[in-house]
């Protein structure tokens, strides 16, 4: 019988944790992908070496920002058809436009900036590959681990949780371990397929130069770039309450 996690009687993340530490690659597929929550698992990818078959993919499916206008436009498509690629990049544009806003929710902590630095590291080495999956709306949440173990190979998650920590650690979910052979197999070729997909694109560069131009960036940024930034959205604030007077 598989194992239930539900977070409140068996948590995920320490079994994933735990899963992670003997494995040489991963696949994972969420709906859901916060990037400040990568630090939970993040020195376990650390240890790969990189490359299509020895990293962390990372399929991400439903995002709300723009999933109206993607999921419309590629359902226009039929048979052989696909879309031009500029759309690809339009698209592209405004789902990276959604993790850059993550960064601007909430006070950012030493913990947050050193694992986004890390994230970035990652995604430059190719530790971590992450596509957007566009084709339709894709809402499933399954965890592949690939271990160096002739018993279990492959050790599966499917249920509820996204990569975040509330997925991965809070109550309200509810996800069982696959550890049987011909399962995991099939799972494997399920997650493949919509990796390969043409409505599947690879967005890492994309989030790698977010985080460096974000606060958790390397590079200090000088106090009178700060002063500006501040003098500028100060005159816009009382430039419009001025208007509406």
């Amino acid at each position: 019988m598989p194992r239930i996690f539900d977070n409140i009687n068996l948590q995920l993340l320490p079994i994933l944790r735990e899963t992670l530490k003997v494995s040489y690659r991963a696949d994972f597929c969420v709906g859901y992908f916060n990037l400040r929550g990568w630090r939970r698992i993040d020195d376990l990818i650390e240890q790969y070496v990189g490359g299509e078959n020895a990293c962390c993919r990372l399929l991400i499916g439903m995002q709300s920002l723009p999933s109206d206008e993607v999921h419309a436009a590629f359902s226009l498509v039929s048979g052989d058809r696909r879309i031009d690629n500029s759309d690809i990049v339009r698209f592209k544009k405004r789902m990276a436009a959604e993790f850059r806003q993550q960064l601007t929710i909430g006070a950012p902590t030493n913990q947050d900036e050193a694992g986004l630095r890390r994230l970035s590291h990652q995604l430059k080495t190719q530790k971590v590959i992450i596509k957007l999956f566009l084709r339709h709306s894709l809402h499933a949440k399954l965890y592949l681990v690939h271990r160096n173990d002739p018993n279990t190979p492959t050790v599966g998650f499917l249920g509820s949780s996204n990569l975040t920590l509330p997925g991965l650690a809070k109550q309200g979910e509810l996800n069982v371990d696959i550890l049987d052979h011909d399962a995991c197999n099939k799972l494997q070729k399920w997650f493949s397929d919509r990796w390969q997909d043409y409505g599947c694109v690879d967005i890492s560069q994309e989030l790698a130069e977010i985080i460096d131009r974000s606060w958790a960036r390397d590079e200090l940024v000088l106090p009178y770039y700060i002063y500006l930034k501040i003098a500028y959205h100060s005159l816009t604030e009382a430039y419009c309450y001025l208007t509406e007077i």
